[in-house]
C-alpha cells in the first residue's frame, strides 16, 4: 500500500507537462510491471480479458524455469563428466557451478533488450511492452554455454531491434525473435555455435567445477548421428536430459512440466504442439523404413531442440499460424522440416531452428489461404441458395 501510494505521489512529475515527463514510458513501464493497469478503454468496441499480456508472458517464464533450472545441474554435470569427477561431485556442486556460468548470460540478455526496449519506446513516444520477459529468458536457454557475451549483446541487439521494434514492437513481429538471435549467432559465427567444443563450461567458478583443457570435446547426439558414430547415450538419458547440448533443449521431463503449465492455463496451442509431433514423428518414421536415418523415429523426437522448440517456440502466438486449422497445418511443417533439414543436411545437424524461421515466414500465408477457403465455401453455399 505504502509503494502505491508513493507512486501515485510522484505519478504527476511523469505525466504531460511534468518535468519528468521525458521519462514517463520508463515509469508506465516499471508501474504495470508491479500493478496491472486501471486504464480503461474509451471508444471502439472492445472485449475485456481477465489476462493481460504482462500475465500471459509471467505464465511463459513460469513455464520455462523446469528447463532452467535442469539447465544449470545438467552445465555442472557435463563439466564434471568431462573431468572423470562425477563420483566426487554432489548435486549442490554441480548446480552451482551450472547457476554460476548462466546467470551472467541471463542478466545481459535482460539488461540489453530491455535497455534496448526502454530507449525504444522513449524515442518513439511510446508504452514499454512486455513481449521481451519471456525473449530474454529464452535466449540464453538456446545457446551453447561457452556463447561469449559480448556475442550474445550483438545477436541481442540484432534480433531485438531489427526482427521486433522496426516491424513495430511486440505483437507485430514476424519471426520469432528468440531464434532470429541464435540464427544470427548461427549464421556470424558457426565456430561459436557447432562443432564438439562448445557444450561444456570449461572454467571452475569460485572453486566450483574444474578447468578443463581447450581439446576437450563432447558432441551432442546428432552431431555424432551426422559424423555417422553411433549414439552413446540411452533413452533414459535422453529423456531426463543428461546430454551434452545447449542449455533448455535437452531434458524431456523438464520441457514436459512447462508443456502441462502452457496448456492448462490456455497460454498455447495444443493443435501446434501435437501437429509438430506428429509431422516429425511421421517423418522420423518414414526416413526409418527407408535406411536414411540410423536411430529409432521416436529418439529423434528426445534429441536435440526438437521438444523445446514445440512447446516454447512453434506456440509464439505472434509469429504461429492463428486460424485453428492453420495451426495444424503451421506445426506439421516445422515437424516435418526440422527432420528433412536433420537427415539430409548433415551440414545441420538439428534443424529445428530454420524450420520454425521458415514456418514463421509461411503463417500468414497459411491463415490467408484457410481464410479465403472459408470465404469461397460459404459464397458457393450462398450461389447455390439463390
Amino acid at each position: 500500500m505504502n509503494l502505491r501510494n508513493y507512486l501515485n505521489t510522484i505519478k504527476p512529475k511523469f505525466e504531460r507537462n511534468g518535468r519528468l515527463h521525458a521519462f514517463w514510458s520508463m515509469f508506465d513501464g516499471f508501474e504495470s510491471f508491479l500493478y496491472v493497469p486501471n486504464t480503461t478503454s474509451k471508444t471502439g468496441t472492445n472485449i475485456h480479458d481477465s489476462i493481460d499480456s504482462k500475465r500471459i508472458m509471467s505464465m511463459v517464464v513460469l513455464a520455462v524455469i523446469p528447463a532452467m533450472l535442469f539447465g544449470m545441474y545438467n552445465i555442472g554435470y557435463q563439466n564434471y563428466a568431462a573431468a572423470g569427477q562425477l563420483g566426487n561431485a554432489s548435486f549442490g556442486n554441480m548446480f552451482i557451478f551450472g547457476f554460476l556460468a548462466l546467470l551472467p548470460k541471463i542478466i545481459v540478455s535482460y539488461v540489453v533488450g530491455l535497455g534496448i526496449e526502454f530507449a525504444w519506446a522513449q524515442w518513439k513516444h511510446e508504452e514499454i511492452q512486455e513481449g521481451y520477459l519471456v525473449t530474454g529468458i529464452l535466449i540464453p536457454l538456446i545457446i551453447p554455454i561457452t556463447c561469449p557475451i559480448w556475442m550474445l549483446v550483438i545477436a541481442i541487439a540484432f534480433a531485438v531491434v531489427f526482427c521486433k521494434e522496426i516491424f513495430g514492437g511486440t505483437g507485430m513481429n514476424i519471426f520469432n525473435v528468440a531464434l532470429s538471435a541464435r540464427a544470427f549467432l548461427f549464421f556470424s559465427y558457426p565456430s561459436r555455435m557447432t562443432g564438439d567444443a562448445i557444450w561444456i563450461a570449461k572454467n571452475s567458478i569460485f572453486g566450483f567445477g574444474y578447468t578443463l583443457p581447450d581439446a576437450t570435446t563432447m558432441a551432442t547426439p546428432l552431431g555424432q548421428i551426422a559424423q555417422g558414430a553411433s549414439v552413446p547415450y540411452s533413452i533414459s538419458d535422453m529423456v531426463i536430459g543428461l546430454i551434452p547440448g545447449s542449455v533448455g533443449e535437452t531434458s524431456v521431463i523438464a520441457i514436459a512440466i512447462g508443456a502441462v503449465i502452457l496448456l492448462w492455463t490456455g497460454i498455447a496451442s495444443w493443435k501446434i504442439m501435437l501437429s509438430v509431433f506428429v509431422g516429425g514423428g511421421a517423418m522420423a518414421y518414414l526416413f526409418n523404413i527407408l535406411g536414411m536415418t540410423s536411430i529409432s523415429w521416436y529418439e529423434h523426437l528426445f534429441l536435440g531442440g526438437f521438444c523445446f522448440g514445440a512447446v516454447f517456440m512453434a506456440t509464439d502466438p505472434v509469429t504461429a499460424a492463428r486460424t485453428e486449422k492453420g495451426k495444424y497445418i503451421y506445426g506439421a511443417m516445422i515437424g516435418m522440416m526440422a527432420l528433412i533439414i536433420r537427415v539430409m543436411n548433415p551440414g545441420y545437424p538439428e534443424g529445428m531452428m530454420l524450420s520454425i524461421l521458415f514456418a514463421n515466414m509461411f503463417a500468414p500465408l497459411i491463415d490467408y489461404m484457410i481464410v479465403q477457403n472459408n470465404i469461397n465455401h460459404r459464397m458457393k453455399r450462398l450461389t447455390a441458395k439463390k
